[in-house]
């Protein structure tokens, strides 16, 4: 977990790992995208356009969709309107749902698109593995932020988040570990909280109490928080990271191959979908609200709909008999 990757040298500027992932899945989803137009004989410049339009529009989706998903957390009265308003709009804590920019980036970018006359197969073809690639190297930018992990586990391959983690505070929440005592605040009592890793840095919490405006931490908390990690978890992350990559890769071979128009991204939602249900059960994810569905998260729930609307789409566009002009004997450029 790498949060801040490091700092600019002379301007002290932090490059946080999750950024810094995202403007890579940005830059090689609109290096494929170019490329995979070209092939087609489209001017490659409208997909320059089409990928800053999905950032944006797909960060904006997202955003709202993990929000919504977890709105128990960035809705809380006790924290305030200030600090929950913050808290929804600081993405560099993490928390952006795949299909939640999904569904916002397609209807924008295929109206963009259909306004620049580019056929809505021939753009739902070109996207789909683009979008896989920019999911990949944005599940990166997850794992070094800590967020989106999975279920604890056993396995070898287990990720231990550190102290003060998303991984860590929620583990403290659920009662899975106890916070040592030199790293409480206040030590002793019942209530207390976990000391940030501000408070660790400067080496002492402000406290309210005007008898003892600071409380100075023991010497050795920053040892004891050095150690000090969460349960292991499943790098779920990663697993999607892989997932994602294979598929990118899956769907690049098929939109080489004849078939008919829009297939490529209808073969995308099939093969998503599932394998999106699938990772969701090693995640921990709130169930949908009202449990209409058992205990399935809100990704789950989409995720199955996802693969019916990708098998309807897939008989819905035909065979490769029935390829749309521009798709016939063309060969990667």
């Amino acid at each position: 977990m790498y949060p801040t990757l490091f700092h600019l040298p002379l301007l002290h500027i932090p490059i946080y790992g999750y950024g810094l992932m995202m403007v890579f899945a940005f830059l090689g989803t609109q290096w494929l995208s170019s490329r995979l137009a070209a092939s087609r004989g489209i001017d490659p410049e409208i997909f320059v356009n089409v990928t800053l339009i999905a950032l944006i529009s797909g960060v904006i989706g997202s955003r709202l969709s993990h929000v919504l998903e977890n709105a128990s957390t960035y809705f809380d009265p006790s924290k305030g309107f200030a600090t929950d308003l913050w808290n929804i709009v600081n993405i560099r804590s993490g928390g952006l749902t795949f299909y939640g920019g999904f569904i916002l980036a397609a209807p924008v970018v295929l109206f963009y698109l259909l306004y620049r006359k580019v056929t809505a197969r021939m753009a739902m073809d070109i996207c789909a593995p683009c979008l896989m690639l920019g999911l990949g190297i944005g599940r990166l930018g997850c794992f070094l932020n800590g967020c989106c992990y999975g279920a604890p586990t056993h396995v070898a391959w287990g990720v231990s988040f550190p102290y003060n983690s998303n991984a860590y505070d929620d583990a403290v929440h659920n009662g899975l570990v106890k916070v040592p005592k030199e790293l409480r605040y206040p030590p002793d009592g019942p209530e207390y909280r976990p000391v940030t890793n501000e408070e660790l840095a400067r080496g002492y919490v402000e406290t309210h109490d005007p008898e003892m405006p600071r409380y100075v931490l023991p010497d050795n908390a920053r040892a004891v928080a050095a150690a000090t990690h969460a349960p292991a978890v499943h790098p779920a992350q990663l697993y999607s990271t892989i997932t994602a990559l294979l598929l990118c890769g899956l769907l690049l071979a098929y939109f080489y191959m004849p078939h008919a128009g829009g297939r490529v991204f209808a073969l995308m939602m099939m093969l998503e979908g599932p394998s999106r249900f699938l990772l969701e059960m090693l995640r921990v994810e709130p169930p949908v609200y009202p449990p209409l569905f058992g205990r399935l998260s809100l990704s789950m729930v989409i995720g199955v709909l996802v693969f019916i609307v990708g098998v309807m789409l897939w008989f819905g566009l035909g065979t490769a008999k029935d390829q749309s002009p521009g798709y016939a004997g063309l060969q990667p450029a």
